[in-house]
Order: C-alpha cells, then structure tokens, then sequence
C-alpha cells in the first residue's frame, strides 16, 4: 500500500504542475477574475506559487471562505461574556482562541483564569459536561456545511443521553448566501470560483446551481493541491471557451454531486435556516447561518442565556480592510496595518488571526516582516 506522502505526490509532481501551466498558458487566456471562496485554497496558491505560474491575465481574488474570519466581534464578545460567568465552561474549536473581540479574546480570557476549552471535536463536549455536572457547558459552535454535521451529531448524543449541563452557541454559516452577497455588489468583477471541496462534499454540486443560473459564472469544486488547483483553472477556462457556466467537479476523489446524504439528514433534524446572520465584513446576509430548530431550545444558549450576551453589532478597527478583504475588493498588502501592526503574533484583524486567513497566508508565504 502507498504511503500517504505518496498519494499525495503525484499532486504536487513538479513535471505535472509545469505542463498544466504551459497548457493554460497555451489557452491564451484573457483578463478573468476567479474567486478561490477556500482559505485553504488561499494557502495552496501562495504557499505554491500559483498565481506567479500562471498568464498575468488571471487574477485570483480571495472569498469568505475562512469560517473564522467571517465571525463578527460581537458574537466573540457573546463568547467572552458567557466565558466570564463563574458557572459556565466555554468550549470552542482551537482557531477562534485569538480571533481578537471588541476588547479582549477568548486566549486571553483563559490567561485570566477563566475556564475555556479548545477541542478538535465537538464530541468532546459530551465527557466535558460529564466530568463538570456542576457546570453549564457552553459549545461556541463555528464553520461551514462542513462542520455543522458534527454539531448536529453533538445535539443527537446529548439528547439521547438527557445530557442536562450542555448548551450550543450556533455560528455555522452558509457558502452560497455569502457568494450570491459578493455577486451582488455594485463594483463586483468575479468572473468565476474555485469552490470549496470539503464543504462540496457534505452538501453536493446543487448548491451552486443557482449561482451558476443568476450570474452566469462557472464553478469547479477543488481539492486543495497544486495539481488540484491548476487543473481548476483549465475547466473554468474550458468552461468560458465554450460559453458555458455550470457545476463542476474536479475534486473527484473526494466529492459527489449528491453529496453526503446522512450529513445532510443529520443537520436538517436539527437545524433550521436564521432569516439572517451578520458577517464580519459582510453585514447582514439573509438566510445566511443555521439556528437550532424551535424544539432544541432547551439546548440553545441564545435562547437559554440571553439575559448574558451583548448584541449590539461591532465594527472592526477603521484601519483594518478585513472586510473588504473577505469581498475580493482588495488584497492584504493593501492594509496600512499589514506586516506593521497587523501580525500573526499581534493580529488586528481575523484575516491575519485564523490559519485559514488571506492576511495570515501573506504573511507567512511573502515573508513579510
């Protein structure tokens, strides 16, 4: 059996990547915008390179595609706040420890002494709560499609194990909303999108369609390696060749266009559609983030805890171009902030805070300093 560095050579095989970048080169490809929706996406072409392989012509813009950065400050503060009450455990994914709030974070929270968890699955949460019957366990509950099944499997085990000291903190947001909010600016110049495969493959191609159908722009679903990436690029430029603009996998190892139906299920059991959620950059976008459905209040800690979490909305700093960021408006190195005040070790903005991040993919593969 092949080693996993194996598999993964031939997608990063020099000889491969330099004849997808003649073959795109020989397309002669005019000006074209394409949208990588993905942060991991965004690590891939600067950690690689791609956008220095390819025509001058392509531009790679930079989506909402990191689940972090698009969390606004004002759901962070609803986070430090609960974190603050002597009653309650926060327990949230790793990523969102120093996404900066309005005035602290959660990693300095903990420096403090309050009692704040990092975990790597939410099934976690379960032997917290059982090792803390005294507490309320809060779960702060963050990402995309692709991780709103694994919430949804959290919410089932607590409920079959009348598990009573464990509350959710919803923030999963949805893709297609973001893209269409992106599409529907006044200045917008996306022209086409890598979307993101692992999100891809829990819900299926269908989510796109309709992106496809109103803005008349291709999308290739994406896996995450150089070869990956390149081949994208060709079928959009196949795509806008022959005047078409549809759904496409590339990512086939990984994705189906039905998707993953037992993840699906899982999360429409639980789960319903928030006539709106805020994103950070983004404002308000309609029918944007998922909720726990009316009949798991007992389990939603915006419901069971309202009287504690602030909701007035918060503004990024004036300096920081997070936002614009997250549009595809402007690149990192745009920011006056970028590289001076702005730093994975001292981050202004959640663009440079997450892993996933645009600013923080700059940073570390433009070696700035």
């Amino acid at each position: 059996m092949a080693s996993t560095f194996e598999w993964f050579r031939e997608f990063r095989d020099v000889r491969k990547i330099e004849a997808l970048a003649a073959a795109i080169a020989d397309m002669r490809p005019g000006p074209l915008s394409v949208m990588e929706v993905c942060g991991g996406h965004t690590h891939v072409i600067m950690r690689y390179g791609r956008n220095q392989l390819l025509p001058t012509a392509i531009r790679f813009v930079h989506g909402p595609g990191c689940p972090v950065c698009i969390i606004p400050k004002e759901r962070i503060d609803q986070a430090i706040a609960l974190a603050r009450c002597d009653d309650v455990v926060l327990v949230t994914l790793a990523d969102m420890m120093r996404v900066p709030g309005s005035s602290s974070s959660l990693i300095r929270e903990r420096a403090g002494g309050r009692d704040i968890r990092m975990v790597y699955s939410p099934m976690d949460v379960v032997k917290i709560a059982a090792d803390a019957p005294e507490k309320q366990v809060v779960y702060f509950a963050i990402g995309f499609e692709t991780t709103a099944p694994l919430t949804a499997a959290l919410v089932q085990t607590v409920l079959e194990r009348h598990t009573e000291n464990v509350l959710i903190h919803m923030n999963h947001v949805l893709v297609p909303p973001a893209l269409d909010a992106v599409m529907d600016a006044e200045d917008v110049a996306i022209e086409a999108f890598i979307a993101p495969g692992h999100v891809t493959a829990i819900t299926g191609t269908g989510i796109y369609r309709d992106l496809c159908e109103r803005h008349r722009v291709p999308v290739v679903v994406s896996g995450f390696e150089p070869v990956d990436m390149l081949q994208s690029v060709q079928m959009i430029l196949e795509q806008r060749a022959a005047g078409r603009a549809e759904v496409a996998i590339q990512y086939t190892r990984a994705v189906r266009p039905e998707g993953n139906r037992k993840a699906q299920a899982l999360v429409s059991q639980y789960f319903t559609v928030r006539d709106s959620f805020r994103w950070r950059g983004l404002g308000e976008i309609p029918a944007s983030g998922l909720a726990l459905k009316p009949e798991y209040g007992c389990l939603d800690a915006e419901v069971r805890l309202a009287d504690r979490l602030p909701v007035a909305p918060v503004n990024d700093h004036r300096v920081c171009i997070c936002g614009e960021i997250l549009r595809g408006r402007q690149e990192p190195t745009q920011c006056p902030a970028f590289g001076r005040a702005c730093t994975p070790g001292n981050p202004m903005g959640a663009c440079m805070v997450s892993s996933e991040g645009a600013c923080h993919a700059y940073f570390t593969y433009q070696q700035v300093r």
